[in-house]
């Protein structure tokens, strides 16, 4: 059986044994359970206090399940160390802007979440993922990236109230503005917050293998110490809640159920194009957050051929779309391939066996359920998500500032995605700024008729959005 299981997932070719794959998985899933704490508390709304998200219990279980099935269907099929589950940003752009902005329904929001992973699996079986993610200038796809990141980081800051969004208020007048205003350092919220992000920048940089656990290792210390406090009687502190297995039953509520709730009116809600600009976004992020987690962890497990090729990249890209219908009928925003799976190659993972280990401690998790409320409170989480937004604005540096017909639009995206609240947005006006930018200067030969067809759609949304209003 173990000589079956060798050969299978190519012990000898790729230079491993059981020990480094089990290691690897292991170090995997610590580098990102943080999921099973934000992903609920996100797409609940708890996180971004809207009303209206998945029932916290049902996400949770579906979590847990669909980043099980994920990852196995790696293992099996593509035979690489990447393990998958819901993605940070994605739930962010689900809650926050899909629900929040537009006011579309949980229900509606899994529709469109299940019809841009149907297009993307489409697009894995054919030819056109190449096309597509060659049509997208590398300067767009940089900015995309780290807009997401700013937009994480500062969803998790404002929670905590380290700041707030606050209306500017003339004579007693709203005059139709709103300021920036620093937190209070006298609430122990903020303070609960800055521990959570101290711990985090320091254990992140230390000069030691622990580092690569940066992540579980604040989101622990910050609910430790946040439980001494609240026993010792400080207010709006983390607590255990009660010991209750009860909420898990609402993924009955969530499951197929909801998804199927949201394709009856997905299209007439909110209008037809509103629609399909979110869709493609949706399809969009997915796509490019894919490709590259495939390449950078394939080539730091050094399985690039002679030519630079990863193998068996098609099957991977095939699992990460299924990934994403399965996340939609389960009740959770999209799955996608995760980069921290990066840690788990560099503890010695080389293969698909070591998703069998990741995915078995996403489903033993759900027994622990009962203690996850102590992990819901915006400050434990808070220096997860800033760091988050940091690794994932490293992507500026790709971007070539020197080239204005690149870096206006670069700027735009992210400052729109920013201010508006929303990736969907930022996406938009980047798109157009950048076709705008290339016909100006004579380059027009130069973009890609992807990209123009694409500005077209974004214009019509922005122009739909401003009648709707």
């Amino acid at each position: 059986m173990l000589t079956k299981i060798r050969s299978f997932f190519k012990f000898e070719e790729r230079e491993t044994n059981f020990r480094k794959e089990s290691l690897g998985g292991l170090v995997t899933f610590l580098a990102m359970s943080y999921i099973l704490v934000v992903n609920p508390g996100i797409a609940s709304g708890r996180f971004d206090g809207i009303s209206g998200g998945i029932p916290y219990g049902g996400v949770f279980f579906a979590t847990a399940v669909g980043a099980f099935l994920a990852t196995f269907l790696m293992a099996f099929l593509a035979n690489l160390p990447i393990a998958l589950a819901p993605g940070m940003g994605v739930n962010a752009f689900f809650i926050g802007t899909i629900v929040g902005v537009h006011g579309y329904t949980w229900q509606e929001a899994l529709a469109l979440s299940f019809i841009g992973g149907l297009l993307f699996l489409i697009i894995s079986l054919s030819g056109l993922r190449r096309t597509l993610v060659d049509a997208i200038p590398n300067s767009l796809k940089s900015a995309i990236g780290a807009g997401i990141g700013f937009f994480i980081a500062l969803v998790g800051l404002r929670l905590t109230g380290l700041f707030s969004i606050e209306p500017v208020i003339v004579g007693g007048e709203y005059v139709g503005s709103f300021s920036l205003k620093l937190g209070s350092f006298a609430n122990p919220t903020v303070l609960l917050a800055c521990f959570s992000i101290v711990v985090i920048i320091v254990v992140h940089n230390l000069k030691h293998k622990i580092s690569r656990f940066s992540f579980i290792i604040s989101i622990l210390a910050t609910a430790a110490l946040g439980l001494i406090l609240h026993y010792a009687g400080v207010a709006n502190m983390p607590n255990l809640g009660e010991f209750d297995y009860s909420p898990l039953a609402e993924i009955k509520d969530v499951a197929f159920v909801g998804f199927f709730e949201g394709l009856k009116t997905v299209f007439t809600s909110q209008g037809f194009l509103t629609a399909l600009v979110l869709i493609y976004a949706l399809l969009f992020v997915d796509i490019f957050d894919t490709t590259g987690t495939l390449v950078a962890v394939s080539r730091a497990a050094g399985l690039e051929d002679e030519d630079g090729n990863i193998p068996k990249i098609d099957q991977a890209m095939t699992v990460d779309a299924v990934g994403t219908l399965i996340s939609s009928t389960l009740g959770t925003p999209e799955i996608t391939s995760y980069v921290e799976s990066a840690t788990g190659v560099e503890a010695g993972a080389r293969t698909g066996f070591s998703n069998i280990i990741v995915g078995l401690l996403f489903l033993v998790s759900i027994a622990l359920f009962p203690i996850f409320n102590v992990f819901t409170h915006s400050a434990v989480t808070v220096g997860a998500l800033l760091l988050v937004g940091v690794l994932m604005a490293q992507q500026l540096k790709d971007i070539n500032w020197q080239d204005l017909t690149e870096a206006i639009p670069a700027f735009v995206t992210i400052v729109f995605m920013v201010i508006t609240g929303s990736i969907a947005d930022g996406i938009a006006f980047g798109f157009i700024t950048y076709t705008i930018v290339k016909i100006t200067r004579g380059e027009a030969k130069k973009v890609h008729p992807i990209i123009y067809g694409s500005a077209i759609l974004f214009m019509l949304y922005l122009v739909a959005m401003a009648v709707m209003i």
